[in-house]
Parts: structure tokens; sequence; C-alpha cells
């Protein structure tokens, strides 16, 4: 179990703030449907972006974007079939074939709802004797991870970037100068900007709609609460009942990722059950906030300044008393 969660609102001044919000996203019954994309899109009137395929399978949209800030990642992953025992069942259930649990192509992938905690996973067992393998879905909505230590405030010179009481982070864009420093900072690569005007755009977690009690726009349109939204200590609990039980039903890959807030960021707002390694998912697998050295910078500096300060004094006062270079 966790510990009380940090509070960055309180941290960014905000007095009494409510209860820290997040998303947790348990990609095993994500069914690739994209309903958060175009809710997330119909709610903050994003541009249109995506329209051709990109030859990534059925991912039209590719990555997080000033104009994609929610983001259906379809990954596929050739495995084998495992064989079922002599005279026994297969994984899946059906006597003496070898199908695998997570479904053939054109059927529902391994990480849609029902399939990867029905039965134990194709991989550690024995392939089938023809060799045969079958193809294995792994489906992930990514979005803005509203980190507890977020690199992108800390750069942002004009306070386009603030904390709000809820601990997300918000980008104002009226406020934005296009200067482009929190691109870089952000560990996840999540903030993009336009190129028409050159601002900076992500993930707000609806801050609208948190503000009169509603949850945000991919969360409400999410068919299989892939997406879940709340406090963020009660889903951290949540999601580690979900990998327990997984892992109960013979399911060992399913891992949390970014729900630590000893990790590298303090843990993030937005945090996933994944099945498979991050960088399968295009997740850095140990993320770092990137300002993390600025005090210690800030320090020499100003160590180096009060030297030169020192030095530049003794100079000065050596001429005047006559006893400096001529």
């Amino acid at each position: 179990m966790y510990g009380p969660e940090p509070d960055p609102a309180g941290d960014a001044g905000h007095p009494d703030p409510p209860p820290r919000v997040g998303f947790f996203t348990d990609t095993t019954v994500c069914i690739g449907c994209k309903a958060c994309e175009v809710a997330c899109k119909e709610w903050n009137a994003i541009p249109e972006d995506g329209l051709s395929l990109t030859g990534m399978s059925y991912d039209n949209t590719g990555g997080l974007g000033a104009s994609t800030w929610r983001h259906v990642a379809f990954i596929e992953q050739s495995r084998p079939v495992a064989a079922p025992a002599a005279g026994g069942p297969s994984p899946d259930g059906h006597e003496g074939h070898g199908h695998s649990p997570h479904g053939h192509a054109g059927q529902e992938p391994a990480g849609s709802a029902g399939t990867a905690v029905e039965a134990a996973p194709v991989a550690g067992g024995p392939p089938a004797p023809d060799g045969r393998t079958e193809l294995r879905w792994l489906m992930s909505s990514d979005v803005c991870k509203h980190c507890t230590h977020a690199a992108c405030l800390d750069v942002c010179p004009t306070g386009a970037l603030f904390r709000t009481e809820f601990g997300t982070v918000v980008v104002q864009e009226d406020v934005c100068n296009g200067c482009g420093y929190c691109v870089p900072a952000c560990p996840y690569g999540v903030i993009e900007q336009r190129p028409d005007d050159g601002r900076a755009f992500k993930c707000t977690m609806c801050y609208d709609r948190l503000g009169d009690g509603m949850e945000p726009a991919c969360a409400k349109a999410c068919p299989t609460d892939s997406i879940q939204f709340g406090p963020l200590d009660e889903l951290r609990e949540r999601a580690a009942l979900r990998v327990e039980q997984l892992h109960d039903l013979g399911v060992p890959e399913a891992r949390l990722y970014g729900h630590d807030p000893d990790d590298g960021v303090g843990g993030d707002g937005a945090f996933f059950l994944l099945m498979d390694e991050p960088e399968v998912y295009g997740l850095p697998p140990d993320p770092v906030v990137t300002t993390r050295d600025l005090p210690d910078m800030w320090r020499h500096a100003a160590r180096a300044a009060v030297g030169l300060l020192g030095a530049a004094a003794l100079a000065f006062a050596a001429t005047a008393t006559g006893k400096g270079p001529r």
C-alpha cells in the first residue's frame, strides 16, 4: 500500500485544495475504439489530424501532440501458440487445439476485455508442434502524465503553464508566447507546438469540467472503463488490487507504470497498467524530471558570482590604494 499522496496543489499555493485527481488506464480492457480520442477532440475543440493511415496498424494518429491530446496505440506482437497438454484442454479451454487465449488476427485482441484475464498467457508455454504464431494486440490510451514534479512548469517563463487546485498541469494558450522551452523539458515528449502559431498545447484533464464536478470527457466516453478517473490515492490502491488479481489469474507480465511516488518524477497523475515493458508502448523506462539539477546549478552559479564579485572588489580596492597593477 502507498503512503500519503504528495500535495503538488498545496505546494503551488492553493489553500485547502481538494484531493488530487488523475487517470488510471487499465490497458488490459482497452478495445482500441478511440472513443477517448474523439471525445477529447469534441469537448476541447481540437483541430483534426490523422485523417490518413500512417502504416502503423489501425493507428491513424501516431502519437501525442498539439492536436492529439489522447492517443490510442495499437501494438502488434507475434507470439508462439502454446501447445496443449496431451489429451487436455488448450489454454483457451478447447479440447485438443493449441489456440492462444489472446485471439487471432481479426478477432478480439489481447488487450481487450476478457482475454488477458481468462487464461494464462502463451508466453512460457511450449510452442505448438507446427510452430504457429498468433497476433497479439496491445492497446493503450496515452495522455499527458501531469507529473508531480513537472519540468514544464519549471522552465515556462510566462506562467502559461500552471498547477491547478486539482494537482493537474494546464497550459493557458492565451498566455503562451511560443518559446518552446517546455517541449524538450517534458521527459515523456508529450508537449508540442502547433506549427501555425508556435504555441504549446497538451491535455488539460478537462480542467473546465473538473470545476463543475464532471469527469474528463475521455473517461466519460470510455466504454470499458479502461480509463478510470478519480482521487489519485484511491486509483493507486485500485490499480494495485487489479495487478494482484491478474497475477493470481496467471498473467505475470502485468505491471504498473507511473504509479510510484518515489520515481524520477514523483509519480504521475496519469498512470498505467501495462502488459509488457514500457518501451514497447513508447514510454521511457525510467523517466526523470529534466530540471532536477536546477537547484544545484543555481547554487553553483551563485557561489561563482559571489567569487567574481569578491575578486572584483579586491582588485578595485587594490587599484584605489595605489597597490594594484598600473
